[in-house]
């Protein structure tokens, strides 16, 4: 072969390398892009909210579940949900919202935080009582510390689920006064009731937007599922009605 032959040779393949390299860094360069455009999809636009399901999760099109971070708001069956999820659906149904994507749930649910104009959802939500704070999802510290800011005076203010729910006496039926609660332990939740005599009844909270409940008798909190609590030491005495004089 000659030395012009071999040369060319030398220049051609220099050249194939030189446009593969330029092809490996297009499509590398395209796959940056495209990955950049799906991570800021929520941060980069809006998306109309088509349906609420309860006060804290929703749907945009064309069919994909938002929940709210940073929140829990009661489930509809429990003490405030339904009006937890009218006031979700006062402030964004049918609205165009900016969500910043924060998380994915185990349902694979996007867990974010919503705003629509200047309003921040999830903060309103806490602030009117609708809802709870609850950690995890993503959140940052800045907007955590606002959340349980917010949460904490809506309790103080007695605001929404926090004066309808979060309950020491029962206000509908004082006669009914046996507190089902449930008891958070590392295996799970365990459910146990109070009456009046037991040593934690004072102190115990019936918080009937998580579930809680209030029970007539010990026959009725078995059924429901609940056991006694350990620090009960006398038996439940039947509330007397009072008596009054006939005239």
């Amino acid at each position: 072969m000659s030395v012009v032959n071999t040369s060319r040779m030398k220049k051609q393949n220099s050249l194939i390398v030189i446009l593969g390299l330029i092809v490996a860094a297009s499509l590398g360069l395209n796959i940056y892009l495209a990955s950049i455009t799906t991570q800021e999809l929520f941060e980069t636009k809006t998306f109309k909210v088509i349906e609420v399901f309860d006060g804290d999760s929703f749907s945009i099109p064309p069919d994909q579940t938002i929940r709210l971070a940073g929140i829990d708001a009661p489930a509809l069956e429990f003490c405030y949900g339904q009006e937890a999820k009218e006031a979700l659906e006062g402030l964004i149904l049918g609205k165009k919202v900016m969500i910043e994507k924060t998380a994915k749930d185990s349902f694979g649910r996007t867990i974010g935080l919503v705003y629509y104009n200047e309003v921040f959802i999830n903060q309103a939500l806490v602030e009117g009582g609708w809802a709870r704070y609850a950690s995890g999802g993503g959140v940052g510290k800045e907007i955590t510390a606002r959340l349980q800011e917010q949460a904490q005076k809506a309790k103080e203010n007695q605001l929404g689920l926090w004066g309808q729910c979060y309950q020491l006496t029962n206000p509908i039926n004082p006669d009914c006064d046996i507190k089902g609660n449930f008891s958070r332990q590392s295996e799970g939740i365990e459910k146990i009731y109070h009456y009046p005599g037991c040593s934690e009844y004072e102190q115990t909270v019936v918080e009937l937007d998580l579930g809680e409940e209030w029970f007539c008798s010990e026959e009725e909190a078995t059924k429901a599922g609940f056991i006694k609590a350990e620090h009960c030491f006398t038996d439940y005495q039947k509330p007397k009605t009072p008596s009054f004089p006939s005239s």
